[in-house]
């Protein structure tokens, strides 16, 4: 992601290190077998830091000064040709294999990338149900964009302290430690900050600059610490195989790949082995291709994933890796080098050709995000499905943070109209899936109500559970957001009802369903957690009629939700996909199914329920049963009169949430207990 043009200090051992550093990438993210493969990009900012420091520090000490017009002039020849033939190429096989709103996405992350700015799209986009990163063929650029703020940040820092050497060098080593010490600080508790902003990554293209100021300044050759060659290059294998991915990264494991990269740099002019190793015609060859390699096969990873729904072994990613590689290449040849060899080209067509490509960029993505991703691509039969997939965003406008007791720290979403609130619902994420059709019904009552959600986070007390789908920190605050709701409920004076939903089947047996049967979840007494051996659905059961008995010592009634019928091999993006792809080469045999009959679900449904059938049967809870509206007396179904109910195989969409909102209506009317409703018999 930097020169790499042969001149009089051309070292070929920096082009060996880019090769370990692009290949380490590549391989991780098409799915092989480097568990720290991601550190690769960290390499690159060194060497970034190191060979850019380099150039300036030379220029400066050389003149006084820097010419910032040829600095950015040299960038722009160098990065921006094939930056825009790879987004061009991308947005052209995008029109064929993105959805709608994935083409939408793509857009705005074009956009931001023209103009070095999609780090901060994607640190914003992290969240629960954001798009995974398969889905984002740009995801990538949020490494060039700290590269391209780093472009900003040097030029200016020199600019600001050329009257004095040794201020500018003790101003350098303050913003490296200070940049450290925020990368370690802020990792464990802003991890999505400190992995995308510039910020939080300065000081590991700092460090290269420091190495190459103190080079030059003590001509140092480091001719005597060959040993040191191999140390550093056993640091980046080391990182490469050994650094889990995850919230504790960057932090103090960034230092690993960081100081290796540095030992690698310094000893680079000896002849020692590292040396010969890094210099062979191969890892050269990937290193002349790096940034082409770069660019391209992040594109190639998501929309391969795309068309094929996933790798069938690792032979076949290697083909995809092979074609990336190919593209690189052509990129390398036919658009890098010719730019870079036209040193004739006037700087103004350079810079103006930059802006104009950034404008249309621009431009494309209003265009794409004006027409909603461009639907009419696809046909009626995947409209279904795509509409359904993008019928998932709620209005949580009037939702906040609490600062004060009792709901202090937790987030809360009113409904209905302004008001004490006289309904508590409180579930996990199938609360945000029904929230339109709660709100819609709450509005209709004239009822004021507050919602308390947190996804794969059971609403009851005494609970304490670990999921895989989630991190520890997500474990121990679903436990911590629980015992804070247990202890809030005595202070909440207007509440009369309170409704719970959840997904049940997933608590009481522990896993997901079809789609995602791999998702495992267990649930533990809080007080009692030694009780592991015993059945979940247990633990479940103790669990509801408790917190059912503590709020109704609180509130005048109780009801709960009976989970909707999952439709275990039901996703709505993947059901678009295959339906969009089903006639172009290469696409996936289709996994997906619309319709489940109720004989296969029953099993799993009546676990979900057991743990509510003697509170429903004494007439302590309010059942609230939305199968007659999803399912008829053989089946239960995604789509409905040509209208996806379902996000996935097991969330409503907005949709269907709002047809289903008179199943809410008597938690807001304030039905009695002991009412019909609390009579219908379980199935």
């Amino acid at each position: 992601m930097t020169e790499t043009s042969p001149h009089p200090a051309y070292r070929g051992d920096i082009d060996g290190l880019r090769a370990v550093a692009v290949l380490s990438v590549v391989l991780y993210h098409f799915g092989l077998p480097l568990r720290g493969g991601f550190t690769g990009v960290d390499v690159f900012f060194v060497i970034s830091g190191y060979l850019i420091g380099g150039l300036m520090w030379r220029e400066y000490c050389a003149n006084d000064k820097i010419r910032i017009g040829a600095f950015y002039l040299r960038r722009f020849r160098r990065l921006a040709p094939a930056f825009f033939a790879m987004v061009l190429g991308t947005a052209a096989l995008g029109w064929v294999l993105l959805l709608p709103f994935e083409y939408r996405e793509f857009g705005k992350s074009a956009v931001a990338a023209s103009f070095y700015l999609s780090n901060f799209l994607f640190w914003r986009q992290t969240g629960y149900f954001d798009a995974a990163a398969h889905d984002k063929p740009l995801l990538h650029t949020w490494s060039l964009a700290v590269e391209e703020q780093f472009y900003i940040f040097l030029p200016l820092m020199f600019l600001l302290l050329a009257r004095s050497r040794r201020a500018m060098i003790w101003a350098l080593v303050a913003c490296w430690a200070a940049s450290l010490v925020a990368c370690v600080l802020m990792t464990p508790q802003y991890p999505s900050a400190s992995f995308y902003l510039f910020p939080f990554r300065a000081w590991e293209m700092l460090s290269g600059v420091l190495l190459a100021i103190w080079g030059q300044t003590r001509g140092t050759r480091w001719e005597g610490w060959r040993a040191l060659s191999w140390v550093g290059l056993g640091l980046v294998l080391l990182s490469v195989v050994m650094i889990p991915s995850g919230p504790l990264f960057p932090g103090l494991l960034a230092t690993v790949p960081v100081l290796g990269t540095l030992l690698v740099l310094a000893n680079g002019r000896n002849d020692g082995a590292v040396n010969r190793l890094l210099r062979l015609p191969a890892f050269r060859f990937f290193g002349l291709i790096s940034y082409s390699l770069y660019l391209w096969h992040w594109p190639v990873v998501t929309l391969s994933n795309s068309l094929r729904d996933g790798y069938a072994n690792p032979f076949e990613a290697l083909i995809w890796m092979a074609l990336s590689v190919g593209l690189a290449w052509l990129s390398w040849r036919f658009v890098e080098q010719p730019v870079r060899r036209a040193v004739r080209l006037p700087g103004w067509v350079l810079a103006g050709g930059t802006v104009l490509a950034s404008a249309a960029v621009l431009g494309f993505g209003l265009f794409l995000r004006a027409e909603d991703g461009l639907p009419g691509r696809f046909g009626p039969e995947a409209g279904v499905h795509i509409a359904a997939s993008a019928d998932f965003l709620q209005d949580f406008s009037r939702c906040y943070v609490a600062d004060d007791l009792p709901l202090d720290g937790l987030e809360v979403c009113p409904i209905g109209p302004e008001g004490p609130p006289q309904v508590l619902i409180w579930g996990d994420s199938h609360v945000r899936a029904f929230y339109e059709g709660l709100a819609l019904a709450a509005d209709e009552a004239g009822v004021p109500a507050m919602v308390l959600w947190r996804a794969g986070c059971p609403p009851l007390i005494g609970l304490r559970k670990v999921e895989s789908a989630a991190t520890p920190a997500q474990n121990t605050a679903c436990r911590q957001a629980n015992m804070q709701i247990k202890q809030a409920l005595g202070r909440l004076n207007s509440v009369q009802r309170v409704l719970l939903i959840g997904r049940w089947g997933y608590y009481a047996t522990g896993q997901g369903t079809g789609l995602d049967a791999n998702n495992l979840i267990s649930i533990f007494p809080t007080e009692r957690p030694e009780r592991v051996a015993e059945p979940q659905v247990d633990v479940l059961s103790e669990a509801s009629e408790a917190t059912v008995d503590q709020l109704l010592r609180q509130f005048g009634e109780v009801y709960v939700l009976r989970q909707p019928p999952e439709v275990p091999f039901y996703d709505s993006r993947r059901a678009a996909r295959e339906t969009a792809h089903a006639r172009l080469p290469f696409a996936a045999e289709p996994v997906t199914q619309s319709v489940v009959p109720r004989e296969d679900i029953a099993a799993r449904a009546a676990l979900a329920d057991a743990p509510w059938r003697g509170l429903v049967a004494s007439g302590r809870v309010g059942w609230l049963d939305p199968w007659p509206w999803l399912c008829d007396d053989a089946t239960c179904s995604a789509v409905h009169s040509g209208t996806g109910q379902y996000f996935d195989n097991n969330h409503m969409t907005n949709s269907a949430a709002r047809r289903l909102r008179d199943v809410f209506a008597p938690v807001f009317r304030g039905d009695a207990r002991g009412s019909a409703l609390n009579t219908v018999p379980l199935p």
